[in-house]
């Protein structure tokens, strides 16, 4: 039996290039399940007010588009596009990790994935493509059987669950599977990122195990371990994600270190062997 996995898409004109920012508004607030009331009272505005901005009666002033888009935990690439339909320039840049203003953080990167060797770690941006791994990864890499899920860009969400990619190591494949598509199905709900939403239905695509959990079934685990078949024995990781605590840039908000950790004294073993 085959999951079903989905998220709340936009309405159809919300995020067009030229819808108004009261659309824009309208949705994420809708996405947030906040009514208008509770939206306006989290803003301390009147729902008059808010009524108005949504209808297209009253113009936001930059500052409120602002103050606005922070109740709504917004994404930084969209409060751009909300300036933007606002009649405001963006006020968050988005420079590539290779612009020289990026070099602090691109270091404080490299140093956190170098000084989790033994153990694995990989920088990934909002789509999961693969940005930085430090050197424990590359050994797990050799069980993917298919080459072109190596070539750059890397998607880390395919590579795992793809028939060619690492899927038939995976000891746990249907936990780990419910567990990563759950994940994505959530960022999707709260990114409204329709890349990630075509993404999360091409991995649900994928075959499922004849043992695959239903959508909306627990584990009963208080961490779900990813358990890789190497050789005749058997690694099983915890993982834990890192982000960048104040950006203030694009890039950098979307920017997360996943990083590996024994599950098992077993595991953590094998690894201090390999070094």
């Amino acid at each position: 039996m085959r999951e079903r996995y989905s998220a709340r898409m936009p309405s159809p004109a919300a995020f067009e290039p030229n819808a108004p920012i009261g659309a824009h508004l309208r949705e994420w607030r809708r996405r947030r399940r906040l009514s208008q009331l509770d939206f306006a009272l989290d803003a301390e505005i009147s729902q008059k007010h808010l009524s108005f901005i949504e209808s297209g009666r009253a113009a936001p002033s930059r500052q409120m588009v602002l103050r606005l888009a922070e109740v709504l935990e917004v994404p930084l690439r969209d409060r751009n596009r909300m300036l933007l339909a606002a009649g405001y320039a963006p006020v968050f840049s988005e420079k590539p990790l290779s612009d020289p203003e990026m070099r602090a953080a691109r270091e404080a990167v490299e140093r956190l994935i170098r000084a989790h060797e033994p153990y694995p770690a990989l920088a990934v941006d909002r789509s999961w493509t693969m940005v930085s791994a430090n050197g424990a990864v590359a050994p797990l890499l050799g069980l993917v059987a298919d080459p072109a899920l190596l070539e750059p860009p890397v998607n880390v969400l395919r590579l795992s669950l793809h028939p060619g990619g690492l899927a038939p190591a995976i000891a746990n494949l249907a936990e780990w599977r419910s567990h990563l598509l759950k994940r994505l199905a959530r960022q999707v709900e709260t990114s409204a990122d329709p890349a990630l939403s075509s993404l999360l239905a091409e991995l649900s695509a994928y075959p499922a195990p004849p043992d695959a959990p239903p959508a909306d079934e627990g584990s009963g685990r208080v961490l779900v371990p990813l358990q890789l078949r190497v050789g005749e024995g058997i690694l099983s990781f915890i993982s834990t994600t890192t982000v960048f605590g104040t950006p203030v840039d694009v890039t950098l908000s979307e920017l997360a270190v996943e990083a590996f950790f024994p599950a098992d004294e077993a595991t953590a073993a094998a690894l201090r062997r390999s070094v």
